[in-house]
Protein backbone atom coordinates (compact mmCIF):
# COMPACT_ATOMS: atom_id res chain seq x y z
CA UNK A 1 0.00 0.00 0.00
CA UNK A 2 1.41 3.35 -0.88
CA UNK A 3 0.33 5.34 2.27
CA UNK A 4 -0.47 4.59 5.91
CA UNK A 5 -4.67 3.51 6.62
CA UNK A 6 -6.42 5.52 9.02
CA UNK A 7 -8.71 4.05 11.01
CA UNK A 8 -11.20 3.91 8.27
CA UNK A 9 -9.25 1.49 6.62
CA UNK A 10 -9.03 4.12 3.61
CA UNK A 11 -5.24 5.71 2.52
CA UNK A 12 -4.13 8.75 3.67
CA UNK A 13 -3.81 10.52 0.80
CA UNK A 14 -7.42 10.45 0.08
CA UNK A 15 -8.83 11.23 3.41
CA UNK A 16 -8.87 15.23 3.02
CA UNK A 17 -11.07 14.27 -0.35
CA UNK A 18 -13.73 11.95 1.89
CA UNK A 19 -13.98 14.38 4.36
CA UNK A 20 -15.13 16.80 1.70
CA UNK A 21 -17.43 14.67 -0.08
CA UNK A 22 -18.91 13.64 3.35
CA UNK A 23 -19.86 17.27 4.18
CA UNK A 24 -21.30 17.71 0.47
CA UNK A 25 -23.09 15.08 0.69
CA UNK A 26 -24.63 16.25 4.23
CA UNK A 27 -25.39 19.50 2.58
CA UNK A 28 -26.95 18.01 -0.40
CA UNK A 29 -28.76 15.90 1.95
CA UNK A 30 -30.14 18.79 4.29
CA UNK A 31 -31.33 20.51 1.41
CA UNK A 32 -33.29 17.88 0.27
CA UNK A 33 -35.04 17.22 3.65
CA UNK A 34 -36.12 20.56 3.39
CA UNK A 35 -37.27 20.80 -0.16
CA UNK A 36 -39.27 17.35 0.66
CA UNK A 37 -41.09 18.70 3.64
CA UNK A 38 -42.67 21.69 2.35
CA UNK A 39 -45.30 20.22 -0.67
CA UNK A 40 -43.91 21.20 -4.95
CA UNK A 41 -46.86 23.88 -5.09
CA UNK A 42 -45.99 25.27 -2.19
CA UNK A 43 -41.71 25.68 -3.27
CA UNK A 44 -42.87 26.56 -6.65
CA UNK A 45 -44.54 29.97 -4.93
CA UNK A 46 -41.52 30.20 -3.36
CA UNK A 47 -39.49 30.68 -6.08
CA UNK A 48 -39.12 33.26 -9.33
CA UNK A 49 -39.44 32.71 -12.57
CA UNK A 50 -35.56 31.15 -13.57
CA UNK A 51 -35.25 28.81 -10.00
CA UNK A 52 -38.82 27.58 -11.14
CA UNK A 53 -37.72 26.64 -14.32
CA UNK A 54 -34.58 25.00 -13.11
CA UNK A 55 -36.40 23.24 -10.63
CA UNK A 56 -38.46 21.49 -13.50
CA UNK A 57 -35.20 20.61 -15.56
CA UNK A 58 -33.91 19.23 -12.48
CA UNK A 59 -37.00 17.02 -11.76
CA UNK A 60 -37.32 15.74 -14.82
CA UNK A 61 -34.03 14.72 -15.31
CA UNK A 62 -35.19 10.76 -15.16
CA UNK A 63 -37.45 11.35 -18.25
CA UNK A 64 -35.04 13.38 -20.04
CA UNK A 65 -32.19 10.47 -20.01
CA UNK A 66 -35.60 7.71 -21.04
CA UNK A 67 -36.28 10.15 -23.90
CA UNK A 68 -32.99 10.18 -24.93
CA UNK A 69 -32.47 6.83 -25.06
CA UNK A 70 -35.60 5.63 -26.80
CA UNK A 71 -34.86 8.46 -29.48
CA UNK A 72 -31.07 7.13 -29.51
CA UNK A 73 -32.73 3.46 -30.32
CA UNK A 74 -34.94 4.64 -33.16
CA UNK A 75 -32.28 6.27 -34.52
CA UNK A 76 -30.46 2.59 -34.55
CA UNK A 77 -33.54 1.15 -35.99
CA UNK A 78 -34.42 3.56 -38.89
CA UNK A 79 -30.48 3.10 -39.79
CA UNK A 80 -30.52 -0.66 -40.37
CA UNK A 81 -33.72 -0.19 -42.12
CA UNK A 82 -32.38 2.22 -44.36
CA UNK A 83 -29.32 -0.28 -44.79
CA UNK A 84 -32.12 -2.66 -46.04
CA UNK A 85 -33.75 -0.47 -48.61
CA UNK A 86 -30.45 0.41 -49.96
CA UNK A 87 -29.68 -0.98 -53.24
CA UNK A 88 -27.12 -3.98 -53.42
CA UNK A 89 -24.85 -4.76 -55.98
CA UNK A 90 -24.72 -7.70 -57.32
CA UNK A 91 -20.95 -8.19 -58.18
CA UNK A 92 -21.25 -10.57 -61.30
CA UNK A 93 -23.51 -7.97 -63.34
CA UNK A 94 -20.82 -5.47 -62.15
CA UNK A 95 -17.95 -7.38 -63.48
CA UNK A 96 -20.60 -8.43 -67.01
CA UNK A 97 -21.34 -4.70 -67.70
CA UNK A 98 -17.34 -3.92 -67.20
CA UNK A 99 -16.37 -6.54 -69.08
CA UNK A 100 -18.43 -5.61 -72.15
CA UNK A 101 -17.67 -1.93 -72.10
CA UNK A 102 -13.81 -2.81 -72.26
CA UNK A 103 -12.21 -2.73 -75.45
CA UNK A 104 -10.79 -5.80 -76.09
CA UNK A 105 -8.25 -5.47 -79.20
CA UNK A 106 -8.25 -9.01 -79.67
CA UNK A 107 -12.11 -9.71 -80.11
CA UNK A 108 -11.36 -6.38 -82.82
CA UNK A 109 -9.10 -8.09 -85.19
CA UNK A 110 -10.34 -11.16 -85.12
CA UNK A 111 -14.09 -9.57 -86.38
CA UNK A 112 -11.59 -7.93 -89.16
CA UNK A 113 -10.89 -11.75 -90.32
Amino acid sequence: MAGKAINHGYPVEIHESLSALQSSLGAVDDMLKTMMSVPRNELLQKLDSLEQAKMDLVSDHPIKQELERISIFMNRVKEIADKKKAAQLDRGAASRFVKSALWDPKLKNASKN
